[in-house]
């Protein structure tokens, strides 16, 4: 009678790293990591050595000299003797400004044109089809100067409003729509945590208290899906869900003293409010226009990935069109529809560097712009703008990755 044992294990040698399945991938991995850190470094001292050929030297130090120039808005205090790292932080926070609210605009021109493209309305599809075609075929750029243009020739100067003519007369006496932006009421607060005039702390207060609704939102909707999985009954969550976001917010401003700072007519200029520069609206409306028709013909992609069987289904429950698309083909629609849109939300971040057209002072304008110029740091400002475009396009991609991961299908 014969016996199976394994093979006898063999003394390890070294033409087992290539020769063995077993060690041969690690190998290769560890040859191609060493040639990719030898070739950084050789490029790293040629540059070291061309730097000191010519006289030059890496240093971020100008970061902390003063900036010498304006900015015509701005998220936080600053002023022309501020640092260049403040400039620079207010290029940031003026590029995520218009790159948050091109999202949220181009996701809703994208959604609604994707979902009526497909109507049965043919004049309705029609009109969306014109808009696709027209606005993802002419470079954002052109967008960007046109819409800017139109709106400094079109829109009514400050001057004007001093006359009784209704076409440059304030909206509900609030709000004053001119060539240079739009001047809306700015909120701040009459006492607080900090102290009145609208301090840091009341303001991250308001922002914890919204992120505490939306996470006691969740909770509630997990808990009314459970309950629909254990009974096959659904308790209503809207009015609930319209509480927990509403009422906490409404007393602590009311605590606080919530108060509102309505712009004004004074000299050649608006005073007070809020100043939404004709720059950022030429920007946000062009990024948001433009990047909406790509969003569009992705959204129009996932419905018609969606089984036309599921819409017949439904409508055979007796459920109306409307009703069908909300609650039907969207929700499987999103499985198509948010990996090319990841790639949207990255071409509005980075096409936001074009705001330099317009004036707006972005963090091209102001690192890769005026600081470059001021103080000749060339390799410098280049390297802290390409670091800022790789962070933010990753942060991107790693939230939208997350969200899709929570879209996909379950298995049980």
């Amino acid at each position: 009678m014969s016996t199976y044992s394994d093979p006898p294990q063999g003394s390890f040698r070294l033409s087992m790293l290539l020769n063995d399945t077993r060690y041969r991938s690690m190998t290769l991995q560890v040859i191609a990591a060493i040639a990719l850190a030898l070739s950084l470094a050789y490029l790293y001292s040629n540059l070291a050595a061309n730097l000191r050929a010519a006289g030059l030297n890496i240093s971020f130090a100008f970061l902390g000299s003063p900036a010498g120039y304006d900015i015509n808005q701005t998220l936080v205090e600053y002023t022309s003797q501020s640092s260049n790292f403040r400039a620079a932080i207010v290029g940031i926070l003026n590029t995520l400004l218009v790159a948050f609210l091109a999202c949220i605009t181009a996701t809703v021109f994208g959604v609604l044109a994707g979902v009526l493209r497909l109507s049965n309305n043919w004049l309705v599809s029609k009109l969306m089809a014109f808009y696709v075609e027209i606005f993802r075929n002419i470079p954002v750029l052109i967008w960007i100067i046109i819409i800017f243009t139109v709106m400094t020739a079109v829109m009514p100067g400050p001057r004007d409003f001093r006359g009784d003519d209704p076409a440059s007369t304030m909206l509900l006496d609030i709000f004053a729509f001119t060539n240079r932006g739009v001047y809306i009421p700015g909120p701040y607060f009459t006492r607080g945590i900090g102290g009145a005039d609208g301090s840091a702390l009341n303001w991250l207060l308001v922002i914890a208290t919204l992120v505490g609704s939306f996470f006691a939102t969740r909770f509630m909707t997990a808990r009314a899906n459970a309950i629909q999985e254990a009974t096959g009954v659904r308790p209503n969550t809207l009015w609930t869900n319209l509480a927990i976001w509403f009422a906490p917010i409404i007393i602590l401003c009311l605590i606080l003293g919530l108060s509102w700072d309505i712009p004004e007519l004074k000299g050649f200029n608006f005073k007070g409010g809020i100043k939404i520069g004709g720059p950022l609206i030429a920007l946000w409306f062009a990024l948001s226009i433009y990047t909406g028709a790509f969003i569009a013909e992705n959204v129009r992609a996932g419905i018609q990935a969606v089984s036309k069987g599921q819409t017949e289904a439904a409508a055979a429950l007796g459920l109306r069109s409307g009703r069908i698309m909300n609650l039907v083909v969207l929700p499987q629609a999103l499985r198509v529809i948010i990996p090319p849109l990841i790639s949207q939300y990255l071409n509005i971040t980075k096409n936001s560097s074009l705001a330099i057209a317009v004036g707006y002072a972005d963090i091209t304008a102001t690192l890769g712009g005026i600081t470059l110029n001021q103080t000749g740091r060339a390799i410098e400002c280049v390297l802290l703008l390409m670091a800022f475009y790789l962070i933010i396009s990753l942060l991107i991609s790693a939230f939208m990755n997350i969200y899709n991961n929570s879209m996909k299908l379950k298995e049980r």
